[in-house]
Parts: C-alpha cells; structure tokens; sequence
C-alpha cells in the first residue's frame, strides 16, 4: 500500500509540474488534430485534464479532424486510435473482421467481472458461445419471452409502483431506478427462469437491492480501469487489494455467489427430474440450457453474467433518456401519445413496426445517447484504415457511438437536436456502421429484435397510461460505463393520464 501510495503521488507531482510549466509538444502523430504530444509522455497532459470528460472531449477532436479519426499515444497506454468514420468502422467490424478481435488488452480490463463471458472473449470461444446463446433468440421464443416475462412484469410490478406514485402529488420516483429494478427481473426470467422481485412495491423501492448494487459498482469500475490515465495504478491498487479495486472484488464475489447458488440449485432440480423432456429443450430458459450441453459450472456463470448486463443495462438505459428526451420535447411527446393511443394494443405485440414514430424515438434516443459509448478491438497485423490511417499490430483501434451521432458529417447541422422526424424521412435503413448502437457483422447484438420489442411496449404501456415530468430543468449528465447511465438517476413525479 506505502508503495502504491508513493508512486501515486510522485506521479500527481509530476503531470501537476508538467502542466504549470507548459512544455511545448516534441512529437506529432499521424492524424490530424491529434492532442499535444510530447516525448515519452504522450498526449498524458491533455488526457489527464481531460479525464473527466473524455466523451466530449474525444467528441470535439474527431469533429475538427478532417477523417474523423485520431490518433493517441500516452504513457502507460496502447497507441489508440479513435474513429467516428463508417467506412473504418465498416472495415473493423466485418471487412477484416479477423484482424480487429477484442484482444487481450481489452479482455484483461474486464476479466475479474465477466470473465469468459460472451462480450470478453473471441475466436473459437466466442464462436461456440454465440451458437448456444442464438437459440435464445427466435421469433417464437422472442413472443413467448414478450407474453410471459414482459407483459407479466409491466402489469403486475411497474403499473402498481407508477400508480402508488401517481396517487401522491407530492411524491417523486428514480424513473432510471425503476427500469433497472424491471430490467433486471424479466433479464432474469429470460435466462436463469428465476424471479429476482427487485421492483418491488413502494414500500421497499427505497431500499437498496444488494445484488443490482453489486452488478452497478462491478461494471463502473471495470469501466473506470479503462479510463485511468495510467494503467498501472489500477494494477497496483489490485495487487494490494485497496480502493476501488477491493470494491470490484468484493462485489464480483457476490455476483458470483449469487449466479453460482441459482446455477447449483437448477442442477439439483434437473437431477430429480423436475426438469426431464431434453427434446422440448426449445421452451427451456438460457441456465437450462448450457446445463444440458455439460458446459462448466464458471464457463455457465460467466456467460449467464454477460447476458444479464447485456439484457438488463441496455434497455433500461435507452428508455431511461427517452424519457428524459420528452420531458425536453414536449412536441415530440404529443406526437408519441397520438401515435400509441391510436394503434397500441396491450395484448398484441406483432404491431410495434408500424409504430414508425415511436420506433423513431427510440433510434433517435440511441443516435444521442448510446447505451454504450464506445468499443475497442486490439489490431493482431499491421493494416490501414479506409481514411489512409496506418495500423500497427497491437494498436487499439476504437469506433465510438457517441461521438458518430455527434458528427455533422455524418447527421447534418442540426445533429444536436432531438429530432425523430429525421428517421421518418429517410429513403432506406440507416446503415449499421454508420449507426453502430447495436454493433455490426459477425458481432451484431443477437437480441437486437428482442431488445427493440421489449423497449417498445415497456415505453408504450408507460406512456399510454402515465404523465412523466421531470424534476429540475437542468441538463442531465451521461455518464460512460458499460453500459452509459444518468448521473444521479432521473426524478420525476408521475400522474395518471386521462
């Protein structure tokens, strides 16, 4: 700890000493607009003044560069190259696919929470992974899911808490909070065929859900390692077990405490024939599944945990600014209104297409504010991008969603408004490496369809019965993590609409 210690603060002094005395750049990467770059630093003095707004930041740079990439070096870091260009995105994610996996780098960051999971691995592993979990996604299981986890969860969890809140003209709820409770639980449903009953009634919203808590602190820090200005701090403050490191810890033991006891309890039941048709495997959840392929009990945790995050943070995290994106737009909410009471069915889930405005909101929502911000694969061969940037074996390349929906080349001058008209005029799909929220080629998001359903009658159900109005006018903060969230939730009061 004395050691770690040392070297944080001989570091502190040193970028602090760097920064007042104003060195002149000494060495000038290729890109243009690059930060200030100086011999054996790097860029460090600008990352480190900008660390705490690396998205705008990032955003900025790629605007002024004339190919929407730049390139930086720090200290202690990969060369990293950032694009918010589609055509190197389209290169990266499924011309030469091969050469641009996640890499060991980036597997590192997130080994100690997802482990082997699907998001964290590549190749022959990712591969296997992929086939077991895409059985997961078919269009009768996708009704299924919709019918008996989704519609269950809404009308006997969400609408008793909106209405409780929606009876107190005083009384405010996290709506953020809300659809990670809900999130959680039909995430849940869908892969281990266990309720959690974290969205609960009023009376026990204020209390915390120790295992959502687990999963939030996991993935802010797995995030934050990315982030640290200098690598080595975070390895240090893991190798003696202090900080945020021991934080990680403590909370990925109790996410894989709580995954390994459902697991083991499953086994027990399929063991005593609760469970006994292998040939109707197809109405089996996720857990049953890779039970009965004789995966390892931690190769089952691990995927189990990825799809969690990826299922429950995703969607909550979408619908959670739409909704804050209405509370801006109150133009933009008539319209949704109009649109929902005319053709939402709460029976029915076959008709959310042709609900063009609302599917509208939702990519425009996803344009603004990406569930995730940014991904990175780590180049295994030299190369060069599309725009003429050379790749060197090793190099982290990083497309960046946020910043390509930020990109007057890309959505014109009025990019910054919340405009889901944009979508309705358009002559054909957008294409997904110009609009990667879901990413693209062979490592598109499986449960893209089920995602955008699931969202499409939460959101409809929502605004069709309640009147959501933000509390505070101020612009609320995105805040990047695994999955991107609002800084310090999203307090609204809730009413009844007639």
């Amino acid at each position: 700890m004395e050691t770690l210690l040392f070297f944080y603060f001989i570091m502190s002094f040193l970028l602090t000493a760097i920064i007042h005395h104003k060195l002149q750049p000494t060495v000038h990467p290729s890109g243009d607009n690059a930060p200030p770059t100086y011999a054996l630093i790097g860029c460090l003095i600008s990352f480190y003044k900008n660390r705490h707004r690396l998205l705008s930041w990032y955003t900025d740079l790629l605007s002024a560069s004339s190919t929407q990439t730049v390139v930086i070096r720090r200290l202690g870091a990969r060369k990293t190259i950032i694009t918010a260009n589609p055509e190197n995105v389209e290169y990266m994610l499924k011309t030469n696919f091969v050469n641009f996996p996640k890499g060991k780098p980036f597997t590192e960051i997130l080994n100690d929470f997802l482990g082997f999971g699907i998001f964290n691995v590549d190749g022959d592993l990712w591969h296997s992974q992929r086939k077991l979990a895409s059985h997961q996604f078919t269009s009768r299981l996708l009704k299924q899911h919709m019918e008996v986890n989704v519609k269950e969860a809404v009308k006997t969890k969400l609408f008793p808490l909106l209405d409780s809140f929606a009876g107190d003209i005083d009384a405010t709820v996290d709506l953020q909070e809300v659809l990670k409770r809900l999130g959680f639980d039909i995430v849940c449903k869908l892969s281990l065929g266990f309720d959690p009953l974290c969205l609960g009634d009023r009376s026990s919203f204020s209390d915390d859900v120790s295992i959502l808590k687990a999963f939030d602190l996991a993935g802010v820090i797995s995030a934050k390692r990315a982030a640290i200005p200098i690598a080595a701090v975070w390895k240090l403050k893991k190798l003696f077990g202090i900080g945020s490191e021991k934080v990680l810890k403590d909370s990925v033991t109790e996410i894989h405490e709580y995954v390994t006891q459902i697991i083991r309890k499953r086994k027990e039941n399929i063991k005593k024939m609760i469970i006994i048709n292998k040939s109707d495997q197809n109405d089996h959840d996720l857990l049953t599944k890779l039970i009965m392929e004789g995966m390892g009990e931690e190769m089952i945790r691990d995927m189990v945990i990825s799809f969690i995050m990826a299922g429950r943070d995703t969607t909550s995290a979408a619908m959670t600014w739409l909704f804050y994106a209405l509370s801006r737009n109150s133009h933009v909410e008539e319209k949704l209104v109009t649109e929902i009471r005319l053709n939402f069915k709460d029976d029915e889930f076959d008709d959310f297409k042709e609900m063009k405005y609302l599917q509208a909101c939702l990519c425009e929502t996803m344009r603004l504010y990406p569930p995730v911000s940014w991904d990175s694969k780590h180049a295994v061969a030299d190369d060069t991008l599309p725009d003429g940037t050379p790749v060197t074996a090793g190099d982290r390349v990083t497309y960046f969603p946020y910043g390509m929906g930020r990109m007057e080349s890309i959505w014109g001058a009025d990019r910054m408004e919340f405009k889901p008209e944009r979508w309705l005029e358009l002559d054909r799909e957008v294409s997904p490496y110009k609009y990667p929220v879901f990413q693209a080629g062979p490592r598109v998001c499986l449960g893209k369809g089920m995602a955008n359903a699931q969202m499409s009658y939460v959101v409809a159900s929502m605004v069709n019965r309640f009147e959501m109005t933000a509390v505070g006018s101020g612009e609320a903060l995105y805040l990047p993590s695994l999955t991107a969230h609002m800084g310090g939730g999203f307090n609204v009061s809730v009413r009844r609409r007639w």
